[in-house]
């Protein structure tokens, strides 16, 4: 049967429950049904506190809490994207601990994987100085074709929105929308 050898790869997509990274999740199915292959869903999380609190502090419990709910997490995500229905592939999710551009690097591994992102948030100077794109770090490392998948117009809407930019562009579409209604 086509598919199961892996040798032929997979898609691994990065899953975080994020608009952007449910547009990547879809896309991702949708390339896996063109190729016959399966999609990795893979969720990234870290302990509470970051990995070095988590290293000076030792909490079996906290590491625990912290795996179920980066699982219910990863569940729920799957769950939105496809409203608890059959998707047409073989669908694995998987929560992963690690930072997130290296954990997807290295789960995207095998010859033939492709790596599939959403393409995230608009960021400025700052905010990327102090943490990188996790798509430029992935493209950087990945040994895997990385594909980025622009974000939604809800997204970029909503963005928009919580800037307090947008709002006479969104009120002017709507009012637009209203008048091709009327005519």
């Amino acid at each position: 049967m086509a598919g199961t050898d892996a040798d032929e790869g997979r898609i691994v997509v990065g899953v975080s429950g994020s608009l952007g990274s449910l547009a990547a999740l879809h896309h991702a199915v949708a390339e896996a049904r063109r190729r016959d292959v399966e999609v990795l869903a893979v969720l990234c999380w870290i302990p509470p506190g970051d990995e070095y609190g988590f290293r000076r502090s030792v909490c079996p419990p906290a590491l625990d809490a912290g795996r179920d709910a980066a699982v219910a997490r990863l569940r729920q995500a799957l769950d939105q994207a496809f409203a608890g229905g059959p998707v047409g592939v073989r669908l694995r999710g998987q929560a992963v601990r690690g930072e997130t551009g290296h954990t997807l690097v290295h789960c995207a591994d095998r010859p033939g994987d492709v790596l599939v992102l959403g393409a995230g948030r608009e960021r400025g100077r700052l905010s990327r100085l102090f943490a990188p794109s996790v798509a430029a770090y992935c493209v950087r490392h990945a040994s895997c074709p990385v594909l980025t998948v622009p974000r939604p117009q809800l997204q970029r809407d909503l963005e928009a929105l919580e800037r307090g930019h947008g709002l006479r562009e969104l009120m002017s579409g709507v009012e637009a929308s209203r008048l091709r209604h009327k005519a």
